[in-house]
């Protein structure tokens, strides 16, 4: 007598031996149903799962529309009921009702009846609105779990808190002072404040090239070489866990299943979860109309405010199996060797380190002058200014996917902050204040460079927002930070995180004093700021500007984007976009701090196979 409905298949001619032998053995692995690691690692595709279902005689009911009694759910865990595939629906005259993604599942139907000590009827439901409905109505504990754990284990790090009483003071306290010096003595206080707005930008700007020479003066990278990689045995290598976090991402679903394909890594080793929000049904449905087979499981993340990437992911990580784990966006096209690269690197390096950063770079680089200026700044900062981080001793603030974290201690430190809408800056953060390290891959994911100017403005003002909350839950207490991370970690955090905010909300002050000297000759001004005064302040403004158009031009010749050089010298313009950002950014901070601002993806004009051509080049 058949155990499942797969061995039926088996009958039918629709599905191998072989292949049923596989998932089995995965499905073992994994600790779910053979059913779900059939249609996880691509076995075989929904449709063709449903139309066998139907042939024998189990139509998919809408679970979703059927009247459930939540008393027979509320005794399943969630666990169980996510990894086997099934809903208790309600009791009816002939037993309990249970919706299933494979209604002939003996050892379900034995285990269930047991369970509740009845008979029960089985029915056939899509496996995707099972798993929407019993994380909806059995997530709770695990999504306030994904909330609130953080804030309960290590209430400093927690950014629930925007501002506390002692900053609102100091705050306070300083613009008081200010206005009061305004008013002691205008001139000086003006000329005081000119000075030390102009050298703050200079000296951020400053550091910031020190950082990239550093980077730049030999391979920092720790290096894997190829022969290490192609050296691999893939049957030592360790489950490895992906985390997908979307949202309304439903016309990049099929790219996204063609960049896992393209990974050089044991399919039943890899642990890939799409995390969907309870309300994008837009994603889920675009999930279901796959017509070839998908190698990810999707996990419903229940609606619990705020609603952010981090909440997603902290909630994906109760249903992780992997000793690695990574994230990656819904655009990104990985080198298809990273993991193994990841794997090897770890191997090689102490204990202490316990996260892995790869680069992050643009394919559509060339589509025009935001995608330009865009795969400038992410050059000259992931493949120089976060290995020049590594060699100073400070905190390095991690970028948005591609870094890999071994799992046991990611979930040590706490995991992401749902609260903080940089939450890669500031777990960067803390795992320097905890005394572990992170250390730089030598590999590449290519993203979907942001090609439209609002859409760029609303990504930016989120991360440098982020930027600003991260300062202020590190710097809640400077003495304590200094005590953890000493004060040559405590100098660069505030010059990286803390400047690089000041720096774009500085900008367009100090562009306007500039102007107006240059265009006006307005006698206040001059009494207001003696010649010398201007020329200083002038001369720092002019000199950050030519600092980072430098900067810029370096970006170019490790990846050998030549092209792009020429466009460094607009980068005063671009900095004046990031200044507008800056402060929608603060505005929000204060406003609507937790807000995630969503960014569109799937704008470029560049074609799958031209991004994929761009990969394979890079």
């Amino acid at each position: 007598m058949p155990l499942c409905g797969l061995h039926n298949m088996v009958t039918a001619g629709l599905f191998s031996e072989k292949k049923l032998q596989d998932a089995e053995a995965i499905a073992n692995d994994y600790g779910y149903a053979t059913i779900k690691a059939a249609l996880n690692f691509g076995f075989l595709t929904r449709k063709e799962y449903v139309g066998f279902l139907e042939e024998e005689g189990f139509p998919l009911i809408d679970i979703r529309a059927e009247e459930l009694d939540l008393l027979y759910l509320e005794q399943c865990d969630l666990q169980h009921l996510n990894a086997f595939l099934y809903c208790p629906v309600r009791m009816e005259a002939d037993g309990l009702l249970v919706a299933a993604g494979d209604p002939m599942d003996e050892k379900l139907i034995a285990g269930l009846s047991s369970k509740f000590d009845c008979p029960i009827k089985m029915v056939a439901a899509s496996d995707l609105d099972i798993t929407w409905l019993v994380h909806k109505y059995r997530g709770e504990y695990y999504v306030k779990e994904a909330v609130f754990s953080l804030m309960r284990k290590d209430p400093e790090s927690s950014g629930i808190i925007t501002f506390t009483d002692p900053q609102l003071i100091s705050i306070f306290g300083m613009i008081m002072l200010f206005f009061v010096l305004l008013v002691v003595n205008f001139v000086k206080t003006a000329i005081f404040f000119n000075l030390l707005l102009s050298v703050t930008f200079l000296f951020a700007i400053l550091f910031k090239l020190f950082l990239a020479l550093r980077g730049s003066q030999s391979e920092l990278q720790e290096s894997v070489t190829k022969e290490e990689v192609m050296a691999v045995d893939n049957s030592t290598l360790p489950i490895y866990t992906i985390l997908l976090p979307v949202y309304k991402e439903d016309k990049l679903i099929r790219k996204l299943i063609w960049n896992l394909r393209a990974l050089d890594y044991p399919r039943d080793k890899l642990d890939v979860k799409l995390l969907i929000e309870e309300d994008d049904d837009k994603t889920l449905n675009a999930v279901r109309a796959l017509d070839f087979p998908a190698n990810f499981e999707v996990i419903v993340v229940p609606f619990h405010m705020p609603k952010t990437k981090p909440k997603a992911c902290n909630y994906g990580l109760f249903f992780s199996r992997g000793q690695y784990l990574t994230i990656y966006d819904a655009e990104d096209i990985p080198d298809a060797d990273q993991l193994k690269k990841v794997h090897v690197l770890f191997n090689k390096l102490t204990p202490d380190y316990v996260v892995l950063q790869g680069a992050l770079n643009y394919f559509n680089k060339n589509e025009n002058f935001l995608t330009r200026m865009f795969t400038l700044e992410y050059s000259y900062w992931f493949d120089y200014m976060l290995t020049g981080l590594q060699t100073v001793d400070t905190p390095i603030p991690l970028g948005g996917t591609s870094n890999h974290f071994k799992l046991d201690k990611l979930i040590e430190l706490g995991a992401w902050d749902p609260f903080n809408v940089t939450e890669d800056a500031d777990l960067g953060v803390r795992v320097f204040e905890k005394l572990y390290r992170i250390g730089v891959v030598s590999s590449t994911t290519l993203e979907e460079a942001n090609n439209e100017p609002f859409n760029w403005i609303r990504q930016r003002s989120r991360w440098i927002k982020g930027y600003m909350q991260t300062f202020l839950v590190h710097m809640r207490n400077p003495a304590h930070l200094v005590q953890r991370i000493g004060w040559k970690g405590f100098f660069g955090f505030n010059f990286f995180i803390g400047g690089t905010s000041v720096t774009f909300l500085v900008y367009p002050v100090l562009l306007m004093f500039f102007f107006v000297y240059l265009i006006f000759d307005l006698t206040a001004v001059k009494a207001l700021f003696p010649p010398w005064v201007l020329y200083v302040g002038i001369f720092n403004f002019i000199a950050g500007n030519v600092l980072m158009i430098y900067i810029n031009m370096l970006a170019v010749f490790k990846r050998r984007y030549y092209e792009l050089i020429l466009f460094a010298m607009l980068n005063p313009v671009y900095w004046l976009m990031h200044s507008i950002a800056a402060y929608k950014g603060l505005w929000q901070l204060i406003y609507k701090p937790f807000y995630w601002e969503k960014t569109n993806h799937g704008l470029t004009k560049m074609s799958h196979s031209s991004a994929a051509a761009a990969a394979s080049t890079t």
